[in-house]
């Protein structure tokens, strides 16, 4: 059975890993990644869609400098994306979260294993831990990464109200907001961070501990070494 101390370490790097597996299904299934408006325009008036959407669905408006408000519709981001590049990297990201969603999955397994038990498995111990947190905070940040990207450099609100109105023209310019569903990947990786410093503080103590039980002879008293 694993020591008080340990059960206590790993307990506690286990709520971090669940915690962050939930915000990464949290992230997935929420639509609040981006805010977009998206100006065009058409013959006799300027066009404006507002949109909200995440990964997989989103709705969106249209305004006409007129005064006209088209009525809020939902739309599926795979079904509205008319561009393969766009399409690719929001297909990318998805993985990116899923792949750190079964890091996270495997982290919280492996500290569950370590603080109801002693594996004899080197890679069950902290080193698994390491390794699967250190591969979902990468997953994440790169999700972080290729998501603006995607959006500011590929034109994926651009897209996106193209398929929302058929009749629009030239594009004047669009301004983006981040939502929560985008910025709460900035807690993943903190509990990431904060179950990787739980497990060394454990591992350097273990570490201390080991070598102050192997002490070379040199630092025995004299006594010990006369006798």
């Amino acid at each position: 059975m694993p020591s008080r101390k340990k059960t206590c370490m790993f307990a506690s790097a286990f709520c971090t890993c669940v915690s962050s597996f939930v915000v990464v299904c949290v992230a997935l299934a929420t639509p609040q990644w981006v805010s977009s408006e998206v100006r065009f325009s058409r013959t006799g008036s300027n066009v404006t869609i507002s949109l909200n959407y995440g990964l997989f669905s989103g709705t969106c408006e249209q305004f006409v400098d007129a005064g006209l408000q088209v009525s809020e519709t939902t739309f599926q981001v795979a079904d509205a994306l008319g561009s393969a590049g766009t399409r690719a990297l929001n297909v990318a990201t998805i993985v990116l979260l899923v792949l750190a969603l079964l890091s996270s999955l495997l982290s919280s397994g492996f500290t569950c294993t370590n603080a109801v038990s002693n594996p004899y498995q080197t890679f069950l111990g902290p080193l698994g831990v390491y390794t699967w947190n250190s591969a979902s905070g990468v997953l994440i940040l790169l999700a972080m990464i290729l998501f603006p990207v995607n959006v500011e450099g590929n034109g994926l609100s651009e897209d996106l109200a193209h398929g929302c109105s058929t009749s629009l023209q030239t594009h004047i310019g669009s301004k983006h907001t981040y939502g929560y569903s985008y910025w709460i990947m900035l807690l993943i990786i903190f509990l990431n961070v904060a179950s990787l410093i739980i497990i060394y503080f454990y591992d350097h103590a273990r570490y201390s501990k080991k070598k102050e039980q192997e002490r070379p002879i040199e630092n025995a008293p004299k006594d010990v070494i006369l006798f």
